[in-house]
């Protein structure tokens, strides 16, 4: 299972299996990170396999959408290779609830909103203009995870804030919710 990322600049990364975080435990930071970064991700699940998808027809690869977040450890090489740094929960929701202005995503730490976002018009135009992106890099298979970052990585928390608490919902339904505990 690979879990293929684009970001903002429209870079194609992949990130290991082992990276996926989908089980809600608390997160134990080994000693040698710092702090972590993050960037929210809005992301697709394959439901067939292709390699250079066309974006006309990139809606018959995936049937389930799902927001998360990507967490990269701050000052280290590997910053995106650490286990259980890609927040993407396993429950995911039909590609419909693209169509709905109304719904949104919103990540907080301790309580505190950090990133809210509504849906938006063009949000399933983004992600199979991505699906169409990746998929010239990287074959997909089906269960691939394709995750769009929607803004560029920012500070998140550091080993002096402590232990806290991140979460995150989606059309006003949990989608975790745990602590990052240093």
């Amino acid at each position: 299972m690979n879990i293929t990322v684009i970001d903002t600049c429209g870079n194609v990364s992949c990130r290991p299996d082992t990276t996926w975080e989908r089980e809600d435990k608390d997160f134990f930071v080994p000693d040698e990170i710092g702090g972590f970064s993050y960037t929210p991700v809005l992301f697709a699940k394959m439901s067939r396999a292709g390699k250079c998808i066309g974006a006309k027809f990139a809606d018959r690869y995936y049937e389930a959408i799902g927001y998360g977040v990507l967490l990269y450890a701050e000052g280290h090489s590997a910053a995106a290779f650490f286990d259980r740094t890609s927040v993407l929960p396993a429950a995911v929701y039909s590609k419909i609830t693209l169509e709905n202005p109304e719904n949104a995503f919103s990540f907080s730490l301790g309580g505190r909103i950090v990133y809210e976002t509504a849906v938006g018009e063009g949000a399933r135009k983004r992600v199979e203009d991505a699906l169409a992106a990746v998929s010239k890099v990287v074959s997909q298979r089906i269960g691939d995870l394709v995750a769009i970052e929607l803004a560029a990585p920012a500070h998140l928390i550091s080993r002096e804030d402590g232990t806290a608490k991140i979460a995150a919902s989606y059309c006003s339904n949990p989608l975790f919710d745990f602590k990052i505990i240093f």
